[in-house]
């Protein structure tokens, strides 16, 4: 491959569901936090609070079958861990410092691997709860443990979200493209995720 080479690092499919999934995430939290502080503005933004409730509800299925659907993509690399993962996490992935030597990663690093699987697990925790909160509201020993799960799963997601946009922007320069186009310059991808490349150079990468 040249240096100017363009590889595909996302599928269609892969974008398509990524954006799925980020748009519905978004429209959530801000229903969410409309909700949960009862803010009268979010509400108004929505027509109104009952008009933002079916809106929450039906992006919440649009979110859970993307999340559902993104195990195809992420969930296998995401559980494979080895050495060079306890070195990224040793040297904070370099974000701290540009001197660090950061480990080789594959096509996912460390950190993408952790955020996905907090999101995996915070996620179908806050769709399970919001399902028996949408679909159960008569169970009132259910509901109260389901608000409380949902509520913590909500917070987590939240806290997660902006540093999840920023390292796929500015503190990634190039990130974004993926979620575009779904390919990467060759030497980008060789300086990011070379276990990946040499995998994809060797005929056993995806």
């Amino acid at each position: 491959m040249n240096r100017s080479d363009l590889i595909t690092k996302e599928s269609t499919f892969g974008i398509i569901n990524h954006w799925a999934l980020a748009i519905s995430c978004i429209v959530l939290t801000i229903s969410g936090f409309g909700f949960l502080f009862q803010i009268q503005g979010i509400g108004s933004a929505f027509s109104g609070f009952p008009a933002m409730k079916v809106v929450h509800n039906w992006t919440g299925v649009v979110f859970t079958a993307s999340l559902f659907l993104s195990m195809f993509n992420w969930l296998k690399e995401s559980l494979t861990f080895d050495s060079d993962d306890i070195g990224w996490i040793l040297t904070a992935g370099g974000y701290l410092s540009h001197k660090a030597k950061v480990p080789p990663m594959h096509k996912l690093n460390t950190g993408q691997k952790f955020f996905y699987l907090t999101l995996l697990v915070s996620g179908f925790a806050i769709a399970a709860t919001g399902f028996i909160i949408w679909l159960m509201p008569e169970n009132k020993s259910m509901l109260v443990l389901s608000h409380f799960i949902h509520n913590v799963s909500f917070i987590v997601i939240t806290a997660f979200i902006p540093v999840h946009i920023y390292l796929s922007t500015l503190g990634n320069p190039g990130t974004l493209r993926i979620m575009i186009t779904g390919k990467i310059p060759y030497w980008w991808a060789k300086k990011k995720h070379p276990k990946w490349v040499r995998e994809l150079e060797e005929g056993h990468g995806n």
